[in-house]
């Protein structure tokens, strides 16, 4: 069987390496982790003074503009780290990691900053809960009366010298429904995004034989564990989906789920270890995503990839990465192997990936960060759409206006769409191409992923970026995309000057007409030779596609 299993592995490997990495998918979830925890990733500096909070809200933006430009569109932000957090909260206090000092305000609400910060970007941010841990000795000591140890010591268990919520004791769901109904009911997120939904490692030794015994009604004590586990995700996805049902829900179990038939998880996996049944929160809809944490190599990470995306039941699963291993103070891996993995989930056509962590990206290390700009994301991605909340798009926008100035800003304007969700608004999604219509299927033609009035200000970095013609899209809170408005159509004067005939494309013939609109070439060739009949002056030549259907692309000088 390992045999079979390893020539699986290595022709799958070589399949995917002979695709271009430079093929870009218009929906890809392409997501970071950015840890809070300690400041791992953000914020270095601390908000002990007016001047200092402006240096660690810019260290922020700092590294949303690099992510931005590097066509990421999702951040997963640690917003509870470890029985603390990272806003202002009627449940916990603040954590140190903002001001050094555990329940201090640092002066702003770092989450609603955040927020902003990556919608002005395009990009999705989902607040990230750790949920059972809530921290060591010390760390409960700093929180001091405020503590959940000390307020709610029925739902908490110590194991290993850390303090956790007991997942079988109803009252952790509770409570970790009113942390969670506070995020989405102040907060514009995208998503909630679950961490450590799971009991902790060698958890058979964990103290809740009492919970067991009060709670169990004689289930095997496994298959009751996991129901725990799952009992808690359906009641929060349950709470999340009835404030704001477009908030995407999400979490990230161990990497490998269980054993496959290909190759065994070798003793470590999420169904059997941490009682965590995440297959089994797609298949019951109680999930919108998963993002595992598959931080392996090879073997370990091939077959169970695979294994993710089979039974995903209709949803997202996104593996991790874990490019930490890339530092030499954190693993031996060499670049080659991210390189193999993103290689290959983009040859089974995976939703997405995840990077664990963000420094490791904003480090560049061994050059990580250059070749996913390079030669993975060369353009911008968005997320598919939530179908199975919402599938119906909104009205395409209406009243295209568009200038072009001479400074060479284009300014561009639309009447608003509507949507079924409504009051909801939409927001829009911009395409430019040199070619009509623009086709909003390419990647490579989305100019921005979010905007959120019907006014726009183009202004090119280079003049040659500056593109001819412009689409405008509506998009929903479900990510339902309308029909394009074109925002521009060819005009004489817009179109290019010709002095030969382009190619036709495979099931096309070019038209040539003369002033009049009289036809007086139809033709499959390319280049002078055909049009030596006709004499000097000005012709409009269209492509007419296999459906009749003439296309203006240029004007021929002769």
């Amino acid at each position: 069987m390992y045999k079979i299993s390893r020539t699986f592995i290595f022709l799958w490997t070589l399949f995917c390496l002979s695709f271009p990495a430079y093929a870009q998918p218009k929906h890809e979830i392409r997501a970071v982790w950015l840890t809070t925890l300690g400041g791992l990733d953000w914020p270095t500096t601390k908000a002990s003074s007016p001047q200092r909070r402006m240096q660690q809200q810019k260290e922020l933006c700092d590294i949303l503009d690099r992510l931005k430009a590097a066509h990421f569109n999702t951040v997963l932000y640690q917003a509870r780290i470890k029985g603390d957090v990272g806003y202002p909260s009627s449940h916990e206090l603040f954590t140190e990691a903002f001001t050094g000092h555990a329940g201090q305000d640092p002066g702003y609400d770092p989450l609603a900053f955040a927020i902003e910060e990556c919608h002005k970007r395009g990009m999705e941010l989902h607040a990230w809960v750790v949920t059972i841990p809530v921290g060591n000795d010390r760390q409960i000591r700093s929180l001091k009366q405020q503590n959940v140890v000390k307020r709610y010591p029925k739902i908490c268990k110590k194991y290993h010298n850390v303090w956790y919520l007991d997942p079988g004791h109803p009252g952790t769901a509770d409570y970790l429904s009113g942390i969670v109904r506070e995020i989405v009911t102040r907060y514009d997120v995208d998503g909630i995004h679950f961490d450590y939904i799971r009991y902790p490692e060698n958890s058979p030794k964990f103290p809740d034989k009492d919970t067991y015994r009060k709670y169990g009604h004689g289930q095997d004590w496994r298959q009751w564990r996991r129901d725990n586990i799952t009992r808690i995700v359906e009641r929060l996805y349950t709470d999340i989906k009835a404030l704001k049902p477009w908030v995407k829900v999400s979490s990230s179990p161990i990497g490998k789920y269980n054993d496959t038939g290909r190759y065994p998880s070798k003793g470590w996996n999420a169904y059997h270890v941490v009682f965590q049944d995440a297959q089994q929160w797609l298949k019951r809809g109680i999930h919108d995503a998963l993002f595992p944490m598959m931080y392996f190599q090879g073997n370990n990470f091939y077959p169970f990839a695979l294994d993710w995306q089979e039974n995903a039941n209709g949803r997202w699963t996104v593996p991790g990465l874990g490019i930490y291993f890339l530092h030499p103070k954190e693993g031996k891996w060499k670049l080659e192997e991210v390189v193999r993995q993103l290689h290959f989930l983009r040859a089974i056509q995976a939703d997405g990936q995840a990077y664990f962590r963000n420094r490791f990206l904003m480090d560049n290390i061994q050059g990580l960060m250059d070749e996913i700009e390079e030669e993975f994301y060369t353009a911008p991605a968005v997320w598919p759409a939530m179908t199975w909340q919402d599938s119906i798009a909104p009205t395409a926008p209406t009243r295209p206006r568009l200038t072009f100035q001479e400074d060479g800003c284009t300014l561009l304007d639309w009447d608003a769409a509507t949507d079924n969700s409504a009051p909801f608004t939409v927001t829009y999604r911009l395409y430019a191409s040199d070619s009509y219509p623009v086709d909003t299927d390419q990647a490579s033609h989305l100019i921005e992923t979010r905007v959120e009035t019907t006014h726009y200000e183009y202004r090119p970095s280079v003049p040659w970026l500056q593109q001819r013609y412009w689409a405008v899209t509506a998009v929903d809170r479900y990510g339902n995309e309308s029909r394009p408005l074109a925002l521009n159509t060819p005009t004489v004067e817009s179109l290019p000057t010709l002095h030969e005939l382009p190619e036709a494309g495979e099931g096309c013939t070019l038209v040539v007409t003369d002033r009049t609109g009289r036809e007086v070439l139809a033709t499959h060739e390319s280049g002078t030779a055909p049009l030596q009949p006709l004499g000097k002056g000005f012709y409009r030549v269209s492509r007419r596609s296999a459906d009749g259907t003439d296309r203006l692309i240029g004007i021929l000088v002769r």
